[in-house]
Parts: C-alpha cells; sequence; structure tokens
C-alpha cells in the first residue's frame, strides 16, 4: 500500500565547494536524496524536472522512481505532478539536502492523516520540504523555497490551525551548511565523495 508520493525537486543550484564544478555538485546532491528516499517503504519515490533537468533525473532515478516533467521547478508543480499520478498525499523534498534523517519524511506524512499540509523549514532558512493532502489545495501558494516558511503557507489558508510546522533539517546552499554535515551518518555517498 502507497502512503504517499515523495518527490525530489531538482530545483536550481547556485553554489558549490571551492574546486567542485556546479553541475557535478547538483547531481551529487540529487543523487543522495534519491537514494534516500527510493527504498523506503509505502511511498511512491518520483523526480519533478524541467525539461532541461530530465537527462540528469532519468541518470539518477532508481527502477521504482517516477520521472514528473514540470513546467517550473517549484514545490506547487510537484505537488500538481503527484495530484495528476493519482495520489491523494505527497511530499516534496528539494534535492540539495543529501544526509537528510528518512524518519523526518514520516513525520511530514503523519500530520496529514488530520491536517491539510505540513511544511519542514530549512535551518539556514528558506523551506526544506512540503506535504500536503491532495488535490492541491487552491488556497496554498506557491511557496518559494529560499524565503519561505510555515507562516507564507499559512497566511492564506481559511483555517490556519491546517498547516502545521514539521521537523526541520538543513539544506546545502554555501559554505556554512557544510559545518553542519554529520559525517558519523550513513549514506550520502554522491557527496561525500567530492568533499573529500
Amino acid at each position: 500500500m502507497t502512503v504517499a508520493a515523495v518527490v525530489t525537486l531538482l530545483a536550481p543550484v547556485t553554489w558549490s565547494p571551492p574546486g567542485v564544478d556546479l553541475e557535478t555538485w547538483r547531481s551529487a546532491l540529487a543523487e543522495d536524496v534519491v537514494d534516500l528516499l527510493a527504498p523506503l517503504p509505502q511511498i511512491q519515490p518520483a523526480i519533478a524536472a524541467v525539461e532541461a533537468d530530465l537527462a540528469l533525473a532519468a541518470k539518477i532515478a532508481w527502477p521504482s522512481t517516477r520521472i514528473y516533467p514540470v513546467g517550473t521547478p517549484s514545490i506547487r508543480a510537484a505537488l500538481r505532478a503527484a495530484e495528476a499520478d493519482g495520489h491523494d498525499r505527497a511530499v516534496v523534498v528539494l534535492a540539495d539536502a543529501p544526509d537528510l534523517p528518512a524518519m523526518l519524511i514520516g513525520k511530514l506524512i503523519r500530520p496529514l492523516s488530520s491536517k491539510t499540509v505540513a511544511v519542514a523549514p530549512s535551518h539556514s532558512g528558506g523551506i526544506l520540504a512540503v506535504a500536503a493532502r491532495l488535490p492541491v489545495p487552491e488556497w496554498l501558494p506557491d511557496l518559494d523555497a529560499e524565503v519561505g516558511d510555515v507562516a507564507a503557507a499559512r497566511r492564506p489558508s481559511p483555517d490556519p490551525s491546517q498547516v502545521v510546522s514539521a521537523p526541520g533539517w538543513h539544506r546545502l546552499r554555501g559554505p556554512e551548511d557544510l559545518r553542519r554535515l554529520d559525517l558519523g551518518l550513513d549514506g550520502w555517498d554522491a557527496t561525500r565523495a567530492l568533499l573529500t
């Protein structure tokens, strides 16, 4: 039984560590997120990608991973793609959090039994992930992953209590974020290989 679609969103990446090619870095980050999500039980893993990123999506996808072409690399577009695929719940995760603990996906899905939207913040600002009951609520804005937060999702809701905050995690968007990585955690092999 599939509980939800969990979609890795291939959004633009604007920073890479010194000496690391930006596209190589972006590919490694996304590969690690996909590798984390694909084997999770009771979810349908997917990747949302604009046309220019479909080759990257195909390169990092597992056989079980669906690829959703989207017109824009936005959270709302990814949620709508999961809706079009027949799901009634979906989580969209930004593809620059390679060491994300798998348990945080469950903590995003769990509130949807009684709430409409759950937002996980990024520790360095912005949004890490959004979970929603589908169809996508008309009032849910197209949240900006770089500067948005739970308040931005809650503000237009006719019932703000239907939007909850989930536990957050860090994304890798600048040199200060590298200090947040836990070298003791298993996984994130592609990103780790570029840093060692």
